[in-house]
């Protein structure tokens, strides 16, 4: 749903320069040495997410790689993982179409000896899933479009081949080396299927790291929601002037649309406790990266259209939502993935009750 500019078809002259990492890549980062053994850069919440965002990039340039015919050292994909001392265990193919969607990233202990890193540093994820998004170039548009309309017309990928294949190449990779060791992450629809794949194996007990940048939150669902919560006000707020009581403190509390405490209370009347719903969502919680300006994702802050900044020191956090402060306005670049590694771009926490991810995360627990 959307695409990262990677995935716009530039003039072939300038697309092998304009995805080079040396020119478009993360302007000041740290290059991984023996000096992460004491004090591991993983550590950084910033380097964290800037290294993941270029696994993610590298998961598109694979698929411009094959289309434009770049391999070997021509190929631009590989420089975007291994100045973190990553390599590419294999790709992820569509059977539809032949394209690759993700690239399955593994610490490359030979490459960190290199530079005397003797151990994988704390905190660095042993194994990346990297999924992208959509690619509107005529090779790859039908079968990306495809599940983009799926996303938004069912509100669930589970249909897709790349669903199947990217949860079957993670509970391999947790099986070789434990889900504390494992790391999906998207963007975009590629983020839609990190959500979905990850939240499934939750489902099943198995928590794994999750970060999802512009994740698509615009879908028929939302909408048919958001009519009908609307009209329900609007019927409460007619029925208790019918009867007489249509004062404004009623008329201004009918219009309070449900938050996430009642929607707990809720899910305890069909059998889950608040006490057990809390617990549960406590334990897998994905990170979000939302740009305000990026109309396909910014449902997941609050009704105003910004989230509200606060200290994480709540209970019962079901995700953390990290929101542009400072960094692009329009919506092209505002959905691009080039914004998550930019030095320009300013980040804040908010730790709030989204009640988009709370909707989305309650299924794990509660019956539909």
């Amino acid at each position: 749903m959307g695409s990262n500019a990677a995935g716009k078809p530039p003039p072939p002259a300038a697309a092998a320069v304009s995805w080079e990492f040396h020119a478009t890549g993360p302007r000041n980062l740290t290059s991984p040495g023996w000096r992460d053994l004491i004090r591991s850069s993983w550590r950084d919440p910033s380097y964290r997410r800037i290294a993941v965002s270029c696994f993610v990039q590298a998961a598109y340039l694979l698929e411009l790689d094959r289309q434009e015919g770049r391999a070997g050292e021509a190929a631009l994909a590989p420089n975007w993982w291994k100045p973190f001392k990553y390599k590419l265990v294999r790709p992820l193919i569509d059977s539809r179409d032949g394209s690759i969607y993700g690239a399955l990233l593994e610490w490359d202990q030979l490459a960190a000896l290199a530079d005397l890193i003797v151990a994988k540093p704390q905190g660095a994820p042993k194994v990346v899933l990297a999924l992208r998004g959509t690619v509107l170039r005529q090779l790859t548009v039908v079968r990306d479009l495809e599940d983009d309309l799926r996303l938004f017309a069912l509100e669930s990928l589970r249909g897709s081949v790349r669903f199947t294949g990217a949860l079957e190449v993670l509970k391999s990779a947790i099986h070789r080396h434990g889900s504390a060791n494992v790391c999906v992450a998207g963007h975009s629809l590629g983020a839609g299927f990190a959500l979905q794949v990850g939240r499934a194996l939750a489902k099943d007990g198995t928590f794994v790291e999750c970060h999802l940048f512009n994740p698509p939150s615009v879908s028929l669902g939302t909408g048919l929601r958001k009519i009908q919560e609307k009209a329900s006000s609007v019927l409460k707020r007619y029925i208790s002037r019918s009867r007489g009581g249509g004062g404004s403190g009623s008329s201004s509390s009918s219009n309070v649309s449900p938050g996430p405490g009642e929607e707990l209370q809720a899910a305890a009347r069909d059998g889950v406790g608040e006490e057990e719903m809390s617990r549960e969502v406590k334990r897998w919680v994905p990170n979000l990266y939302v740009n305000s300006c990026d109309y396909i994702c910014c449902f997941y802050a609050d009704r105003s259209g910004v989230a509200t900044v606060t200290e994480e020191k709540r209970s019962g956090v079901h995700s953390k939502l990290y929101v542009i402060a400072k960094g692009p306005s329009k919506f092209l670049e505002a959905h691009g993935l080039q914004q998550w590694w930019s030095d320009d771009s300013e980040l804040h926490l908010a730790v709030h009750d989204s009640k988009l991810m709370y909707r989305h995360l309650k299924s794990l627990y509660v019956e539909q």
